[in-house]
C-alpha cells in the first residue's frame, strides 16, 4: 500500500466522513439546499442555479445511457427539444382553435399566460393548458418512445458509428420543428412550431389545488424548489435502476457486450431501456426549463448543447452519479461566470471567448480525457478499469486506485 502524504490524506478525509453515518449527511445536504436561496438571496445567482439544477437532470439522465449502458450519445439536445415543445403545445395557445377557439384547461393557473394582463374573473383562453406537473410525465411518456425509436436502428452500432447516428438524430429533430409550421413531417396544415420564431409565452408554474401562479420574476424561490424537487426525483429513481436488476444488465454490456450476451443478457431490451430512461429524463428537464424560461425556440437546440451535457458527464465521472452532479455544477457556473470572465481578459484583443463557448467545453474535455480520464469522481468500476495494471501488481497504488473496499458499487 502506498504511504505517500495524499493517500494518508485521503484515508484522513475517509474517516472523517466514515464517523458521521450517510444518512446524516443526506439529510444535512437537503436542508443545505432546500435553504439555499435564502443564502444566495435571489438574483442572478440563484437563477443561475435553476439553470444548473436543470441541467443537472439532463446530466444524470444521459449518464444512464452513456454512464451505466455505455452506449454513446451525441444527440441528446433532441430530446430536450421534444420535451420542450411538450410544454409548448399543453401550455400555451399554440392551438388557438382547440374547443372552438375556448381552449382546453386543466387544473391551470387562473393568470397563465395573457391572464394577468386580464381585469376581473378568469376568461377562456385560447390553446391547450394543463397542469406543469402532469405535462412533465407527459414529456417523459413521449420522450421514452422517441428514445425507443432512436435506439431501435442502433443496436447492432458501436462507438464512432453509433456517434454518427446519434449526432444525426440531433440535427433532424430540431429541423422538424423549425419546419413542423403545417404539420409534422408535411402531414397536415396545424402548425406546431411557429419556425424559427418559436413559442411564447408558456404557462408559468402553478401547484394542481391553487389558481395562483408559484413565482414572479422577482421571487424565484418556488421555482428554485421545483427543480430541486425534480432533481431529487431523479437521483432516487437513478440510484434504484442503477441498483436493479436492469442496471447491473446495462453495466454488464458496457463491460462486454459478448460476455453478457452469453449469460443471458437480452441486448435488445437492455439498450432499448438505456435509451428509453435517458431520453425520458431529457423530456423532464425540458418541460422545466421550456416553462422558466418562458419559451421554446429550435435556436435553443445547437448540437453544441449536447457535448455540453456529455462533458459534464465525462468530467464529473462516467457512472458515478455524485460524479455527474458535480460535472453538471461546475461546468454550468463555468458557463454562466467563468466565460464571461475570460471574454473581459480577451476583450481587449477583439476576441469573442463566449462566441467559442462550447469549443472551449470541448477542449476541456479533451484535457480532462487525457490527465485524468475517470472524471473527477469516478466510479468504482471506471477506476477498476482504468487502472487495472496498478491492480493487477505486486503493489496497490492507492493514489490512483483509491480505496479497494469502494470498488465495486453495485450491491452484490
Amino acid at each position: 500500500m502506498s504511504n505517500s502524504p495524499i493517500a494518508a490524506l485521503r484515508d484522513t478525509g475517509d474517516s472523517l466522513v466514515g464517523a458521521v453515518p450517510r444518512w446524516a449527511w443526506g439529510i444535512f445536504f437537503l436542508i443545505i439546499a432546500i435553504v439555499f436561496p435564502y443564502i444566495t438571496g435571489g438574483g442572478d445567482f440563484l437563477d443561475a442555479s435553476i439553470q444548473t439544477l436543470a441541467y443537472v437532470i439532463m446530466a444524470l439522465g444521459l449518464n444512464i445511457v452513456v454512464g451505466f449502458a455505455g452506449l454513446l450519445d451525441l444527440g441528446y439536445v433532441a430530446f430536450y427539444a421534444i420535451g420542450a415543445f411538450v410544454i409548448g403545445w399543453f401550455g400555451s395557445q399554440q392551438f388557438p382553435d382547440v374547443n372552438g377557439g375556448k381552449g382546453i384547461h386543466i387544473l391551470v393557473s387562473d393568470r397563465s399566460t395573457f391572464q394577468p394582463k386580464l381585469s376581473g374573473g378568469r376568461l377562456d383562453i385560447a390553446g391547450i393548458h394543463i397542469n406543469f406537473f402532469f405535462v412533465i410525465f407527459i414529456a417523459m411518456a413521449i420522450t421514452a418512445l422517441w428514445g425507443v425509436l432512436l435506439g431501435a436502428p442502433t443496436l447492432r452500432l458501436r462507438g464512432d458509428y453509433l456517434a454518427i447516428v446519434t449526432l444525426a438524430f440531433g440535427e433532424i429533430v430540431p429541423r422538424v420543428f423549425e419546419n413542423s409550421t403545417s404539420g409534422l413531417f408535411g402531414i397536415g396544415s396545424t402548425d406546431f412550431s411557429h419556425g424559427r420564431q418559436g413559442i411564447t409565452p408558456i404557462d408559468t408554474i402553478n401547484l394542481p389545488w391553487s389558481h395562483d401562479i408559484l413565482y414572479t420574476d422577482s421571487n424565484l424561490k418556488p421555482a428554485y424548489w421545483v427543480a430541486l424537487g425534480m432533481v431529487l426525483f431523479t437521483i432516487f429513481v437513478n440510484r434504484r435502476l442503477r441498483d436493479s436488476r436492469l442496471g447491473r444488465a446495462w453495466i454488464a454490456v458496457r463491460e462486454d457486450e459478448v460476455a453478457a450476451a452469453s449469460m443471458g443478457v437480452n441486448l435488445v431490451r437492455t439498450k432499448l431501456w438505456a435509451y428509453a430512461m435517458g431520453a425520458a429524463f431529457g423530456g423532464f428537464a425540458g418541460v422545466f426549463l421550456g416553462s422558466y424560461n418562458n419559451t421554446v425556440n429550435v435556436d435553443q437546440f445547437e448540437f453544441g448543447f449536447s457535448v455540453f451535457i456529455l462533458a459534464m458527464v465525462i468530467v464529473g465521472g462516467m457512472g458515478n452519479i455524485w460524479g455527474v452532479i458535480v460535472g453538471a455544477i461546475a461546468l454550468s457556473m463555468m458557463n454562466r461566470y467563468g466565460l464571461p470572465q475570460l471574454n473581459n481578459l480577451s476583450e481587449p484583443l477583439g476576441f469573442d471567448v463566449t462566441a467559442i463557448s462550447f469549443g472551449i467545453f470541448g477542449f476541456f474535455l479533451l484535457i480532462m480525457m487525457v490527465l485524468r480520464p475517470e472524471g473527477l469522481i469516478p466510479s468504482g468500476r471506471r477506476r477498476l478499469e482504468l487502472h487495472e495494471a496498478e491492480i493487477e501488481g505486486d503493489t496497490i497504488d492507492t493514489d490512483k486506485v483509491g480505496d479497494m473496499s469502494q470498488m465495486y458499487e453495485v450491491r452484490q
